[in-house]
């Protein structure tokens, strides 16, 4: 691997090109991944492809009227002090958030390098050019940055709902869902059957614990993605897992009052709590009307409550 400071000026144009090259071919795959849901946000993408290609030719225009029409392989692996990518460009769905990160920190770097390269060049041609490029990646800089404030077209909008709706609500409500109303049967039958509020806690928490490492397995290894859209994997069983986890302890830590009237008293505002937020999430992202979202929701965890208050009084 080369160092930067040993580059001639034949190898850091070349460098360059290559640079240039690939940045392309990423913004190339970026619009085609993006083109599906996000249709002008990737056209903006196909500029910056266009753009770069410019950049490019003018480079290899001036290293082949330099040094002739043999051009070193010099790649950015080749050469310490660059900054290794992540192959976001092959995931798919392509998050729109992480490709407008990814686009300002390219052309950030991009725009270090030629003003780097230009303070090193002697040649006043070679100078000029990296100058003139290292101005046009700063304005490339600013307009990806705008990238990230830029609003979405009415569709792709609308997309952009769906798409949090399958990939984060759809998981976390399933996880709220099954904390909130499941982890009800065995948090109460402890409260009926030992009437100690610190053992109530402890039956409480391993439910709840129990059930947030299950559920966030169960949604991790459900499928990859790919086909379904519904986003990596690990992140849906990490927000699945966690919201199961919380649904259940939000009405298991009024256990800590050592006062077991007091303790139920607070539970049962707060189960009341998470089935209306349970409710309005339905209702909100799930278009469930919210007589449809009560009724199921309350129903449900009358049931899961009552059968733990007949078994623990039993």
């Amino acid at each position: 691997m080369r160092s930067f400071d040993s580059l001639s000026e034949r190898e850091i144009l070349a460098l360059a090109a290559a640079l240039e090259e690939e940045d392309a071919r990423i913004y190339d795959n970026f619009a085609d991944g993006l083109k599906g849901n996000y249709p002008d946000q990737a056209a903006k993408f196909s500029e910056f492809r266009n753009q770069e290609e410019g950049h490019r030719q003018r480079l290899l225009g001036l290293y082949h009227a330099r040094f002739g029409e043999h051009v070193p392989l010099l790649r950015r692996e080749d050469v310490r002090g660059f900054v290794k990518r992540r192959p976001l460009w092959l995931e798919r769905p392509l998050r729109l958030k992480s490709v407008r990160k990814q686009a300002a920190l390219m052309e950030s770097e991009t725009q270090q390098f030629y003003e780097v390269s230009a303070r090193r060049a002697t040649d006043p041609s070679i100078r000029r050019l990296l100058l003139e490029l290292a101005q046009e990646e700063q304005v490339h800089c600013q307009y990806a940055e705008n990238l990230g404030v830029s609003p979405l077209s009415p569709e792709e909008a609308k997309r952009e709902r769906q798409r949090f709706a399958l990939q984060v609500v759809q998981p976390g409500l399933a996880g709220l869902m099954d904390g909130s109303i499941s982890t009800l049967a065995p948090l109460f039958a402890a409260a009926f059957a030992t009437h100690k509020s610190w053992e109530t806690f402890l039956v409480g928490l391993a439910a709840s614990v129990g059930a947030g490492i299950s559920m966030g397995f169960a949604e991790a290894l459900s499928d990859d993605g790919t086909l379904t859209g519904r986003g990596h994997p690990f992140a849906r069983g990490l927000v699945c897992g966690t919201m199961t986890a919380a649904g259940g302890l939000g009405h298991t830590l009024p256990f800590l009052i050592p006062d077991m009237r007091t303790a139920i008293a607070v539970a049962l505002v707060v189960v009341a709590i998470e089935l209306g937020v349970i409710s309005w999430v339905r209702h909100h992202y799930m278009d469930t009307s919210w007589s449809s979202a009560v009724l199921q929701v309350v129903l449900g965890g009358l049931l899961v409550f009552g059968v733990g208050v007949l078994i623990g009084s039993s």
